[in-house]
């Protein structure tokens, strides 16, 4: 009988991230393997419920199926996720809530007095609540980037191992070094598109930019104030086979996050043969893209990133150049490597 193996991460309502597009190709993976798998999803709530996801997490029992046979095993990738009881548990992790992490000073400015107490309280209990899980309830720890590796050191003093993400298995292709740049994620503040939108305006060239979130109408608003409206293109949520033109297509991909956990979008430019620009505060990306190699890292300004677009630009031969070598990058993150350590318990 083959092995069963449990993929677990949290999960939102109509919110599509890339832990859990990860957690998807993972359980697809697992199955052309030989294992048997399914993916479960725990809820992750709100701020103010969020203690209470925890609670419902950890009491979420995998050893056993529901036909009464043995779980021999679980993944979890996300916060609350990795609060699930198994005994064979490898948490592959994406990231705890940045909130109350990385991201704490950032979101501490934005709060009252009264709402500082509040979350600092709640700050220290899910801290107490993560290296408990964590120290007790993962056997084996690893994550997705060295900047996720160096936040578990940082907060929680935990040992990981750093195991990057494969591309997602698409049928990948190359159709050339078009005249225009790529950009795709969702259209939130710590992606900077308005970064990029300022960047492709100084230098004076064609982008898309695919994706959907809070940020359209304010980038929109950006577009017309520079003057840009011919440059840059706002193409909300696009399908597989248009992402896939875009990356087959595009000049190269730009990718210019802040502080990204891991950054799916990297490999998978790399595995249509693409550069990714990218900026040195980036995190994951960063790690990822060898400068001047596989692509660029920039500074996070525009000046800086237009000069790197404008660069790839007038050279289509550079960029050709840059992504033969991020093809054999991509080669080197296989599915059947990132497997085989997830499930040796």
């Amino acid at each position: 009988m083959a092995k069963r193996i449990v993929v677990v991460t949290s999960d939102v309502p109509f919110v599509e991230g890339g832990h859990l597009v990860i957690a998807r190709e993972l359980v697809a993976r697992l199955r052309e393997y030989g294992y048997e798998s399914e993916l479960v999803t725990t809820p992750q709530n709100s701020f103010s419920r969020l203690l209470r996801a925890y609670l419902a997490t950890s009491l979420t029992d995998l050893r056993e199926a529901g036909d009464g046979g043995p779980v021999d095993g679980v993944v979890s990738l996300r916060f609350p996720s990795y609060a699930v009881k198994h005994a064979r548990h490898s948490c592959w992790l994406n990231h705890r809530m940045r909130e109350y992490y990385d991201l704490w000073p950032r979101f501490r400015n934005q709060l009252s007095w009264k709402g500082r107490i509040k979350q600092r309280l709640r700050r220290f209990a899910i801290h107490r609540i993560d290296e408990f899980c964590l120290d007790h309830r993962v056997k084996k720890l690893y994550a997705q980037s060295r900047t996720i590796q160096a936040r578990l050191s940082a907060w929680g003093g935990h040992t990981s191992e750093v195991l990057y993400p494969p591309a997602i298995v698409r049928p990948y292709r190359t159709e050339g070094y078009g005249d225009y740049f790529f950009a795709v994620s969702r259209l939130v503040e710590l992606k900077r598109f308005e970064l990029l939108v300022r960047a492709a305006a100084e230098a004076k060239v064609a982008c898309v930019l695919a994706g959907e979130g809070p940020q359209m109408e304010s980038l929109k608003a950006l577009i017309k104030e520079l003057g840009a409206e011919k440059l840059v293109r706002l193409v909300g949520r696009v399908g597989d086979d248009e992402l896939l033109t875009h990356y087959a297509r595009c000049r190269a991909v730009v990718f210019p996050a802040y502080g990204e956990d891991y950054g799916l979008v990297t490999l998978e430019a790399f595995s249509s043969a693409k550069p990714v620009i990218t900026c040195s505060d980036s995190g994951g990306p960063a790690e990822i893209v060898a400068h001047e190699k596989t692509g660029l890292i920039v500074g996070p300004e525009p000046t800086p990133l237009a000069e790197a677009l404008r660069r790839l630009a007038d050279d289509a031969g550079l960029a050709e150049t840059m992504g033969r070598a991020a093809v054999e990058e991509a080669a080197r993150h296989t599915w059947q490597d990132a497997i085989e350590k997830l499930v040796e318990w």
